[in-house]
């Protein structure tokens, strides 16, 4: 975790969405912003324009996917090379281990389901979720990559 409070945007990259979160480092929490589409043309850098624009991050962190013994996961190149495209904000980027973080996003919104506080739970806010997991990851210390 860096030493002097900053603001950071994480992504949970996919091919069909990308979920975006927003972290603070004075709290080591993060909270979620939603999703951009990724399409056949590629991520909506308009939408992650608005959003850099908005919150004004000091560096954006980028979850890489790994298999559970470490190896690179089927989405790393294209993880990279999003990762490389988010070189056009000229922040830093940091690649955060992600694995289990849709899973785990998945089971808390679950359980906020079963204990009524939530409706029904959509893809995109599991994306979502797992950015938020992505970007505490970073800013904990806990990034394994």
């Amino acid at each position: 975790m860096p030493d002097t409070p900053e603001t950071v945007l994480a992504f949970d990259f996919g091919l069909r969405r990308i979920g975006v979160a927003v972290g603070q480092s004075v709290t080591a929490s993060a909270s979620p912003l939603g999703v951009i589409a990724n399409s056949g043309n590629g991520p909506d850098f308009d939408a992650i324009s608005r959003i850099v624009d908005e919150w004004r991050p000091s560096r954006l962190i980028v979850g890489l996917p790994m298999h559970a013994d470490g190896s690179p996961g089927e989405m790393q190149a294209h993880v990279e090379a999003f990762a490389k495209e988010l070189l056009r904000y000229q922040l830093k980027i940091d690649m955060v281990d992600e694995r289990y973080t849709s899973r785990e996003a998945e089971t808390v919104l679950k359980k906020a389901r079963a204990s009524g506080s939530r409706g029904r739970i959509s893809k995109e806010m599991i994306d979502s979720a797992a950015a938020v997991f992505i970007a505490e990851r970073f800013l904990t210390g806990r990034t394994n990559v």
